[in-house]
C-alpha cells in the first residue's frame, strides 16, 4: 500500500529536518522555528493526511503508524537523505519516534514535544479504541463544525500569539473531515510507543512544554525510561514551538549542531 503526503522543503543549510505537526495543526504551524532552525538545517514541513495540502484517503490503512513511517521513508529517499533528523510535535511525536526505532540507521537524531498519544499508556489507548468509532461518525456526520468543537482544535489556544494563531486557525480551516476521522479511529490508538522507548537507538531530544500539567508524568516516564534522552524544560504549554519560539529554536538548533553527524 503505498500513500503519499504532500511535503515542502525550506531554506537552510545542513542536513534535512522532517518536522511533523499535530492533530488539528498543519504547515504553519512551524512557521516561527523556520528562519531560526535553516541557520543549521534545512526543514522538510510535512502534511498529515487530511491536512493541509495532503488528501484524506477513504482506506483507514493509510492512516496508521506504520504507514506513515513508509512514507516518510519515501521522503528521505527523494531527498537523496542518507541520514535525517525528525521533529514531532504532539501525534506527529508518536510517528517520529517510531520513525527512529524502526529506520535508527537513517536518523542522526530526533526531537519531540510534549505527546500524550506517543506515551499513552494500554488504559488510555483501550479508551481511544472503544471512543473511536463514535467520535469518527460524530466528525463525517457534523463536518467543520464538529471539527470545531473537538478540545484540542486550536482555537481553543489561549497561549499562543496573534499573528501564529492566525496562521494555525488558516490550517485548521482547510481541514477534511474524512482525514480527521480516520486519524481517530486509526493513527492515535495506534500511536504510543511508550512500551518501546526502553531500545531507543539515536539521540532524542524532548522539548517540555512545562506548563503542561497533565504531561508532567508523561515527562518522567521518559526521564526514567527512555535511553539517550536530553530534556529541555520550557516555559510553555502543550504548543510549545509556538508559545516558546524562541527557546524552543535555540534548544532545537543546538540539539542538531551537537548530534555527531558521522
Amino acid at each position: 500500500m503505498a500513500m503519499r503526503l504532500h511535503w515542502q522543503v525550506h531554506p537552510g543549510t545542513g542536513p534535512y529536518l522532517l518536522l511533523v505537526h499535530g492533530f488539528l495543526m498543519g504547515p504553519n504551524q512551524w512557521h516561527p522555528n523556520l528562519a531560526a532552525l535553516g541557520a543549521v538545517c534545512q526543514p522538510v514541513v510535512v502534511d498529515l493526511l487530511g491536512h493541509g495540502d495532503s488528501p484524506a484517503p477513504v482506506d483507514v490503512e493509510c492512516y496508521r503508524p506504520s504507514a506513515y513511517v513508509k512514507a516518510f521513508e519515501a521522503i528521505r529517499q527523494a531527498l537523496g537523505a542518507e541520514r535525517w533528523f525528525l521533529c514531532g510535535y504532539s501525534l506527529g511525536a508518536g510517528l517520529t519516534v517510531r520513525y527512529a526505532l524502526t529506520h535508527p540507521e537513517r536518523v542522526i537524531g530526533h526531537a519531540f514535544t510534549n505527546s500524550t498519544s506517543a506515551l499513552a499508556d494500554a488504559e488510555q489507548v483501550a479508551l481511544w479504541r472503544d471512543e473511536a468509532e463514535a467520535s469518527a461518525a460524530r466528525i463525517l456526520a457534523g463536518g467543520s463544525r464538529a471539527i470545531e468543537r473537538i478540545p484540542v482544535h486550536p482555537r481553543f489556544a489561549k497561549r499562543i500569539d496573534p499573528a501564529s494563531r492566525a496562521l494555525v486557525l488558516a490550517d485548521a480551516a482547510r481541514l477534511k473531515p474524512q482525514g480527521v476521522a480516520n486519524a481517530i479511529r486509526c493513527t492515535t490508538p495506534e500511536a504510543s510507543v511508550r512500551s518501546e522507548l526502553g531500545g531507543n537507538p539515536r539521540p532524542a531530544l524532548l522539548l517540555n512544554g512545562a506548563r503542561e500539567t497533565r504531561f508532567q508524568p508523561h515527562r518522567q516516564f521518559v526521564a526514567d525510561h527512555m535511553r539517550q534522552v536530553r530534556i529541555v524544560d520550557l516555559d510553555a504549554g502543550h504548543a510549545v514551538n509556538l508559545e516558546a519560539a524562541d527557546a524552543f529554536n535555540r534548544a532545537l538548533a543546538e540539539f542538531v549542531e551537537q548530534c555527531p553527524i558521522s
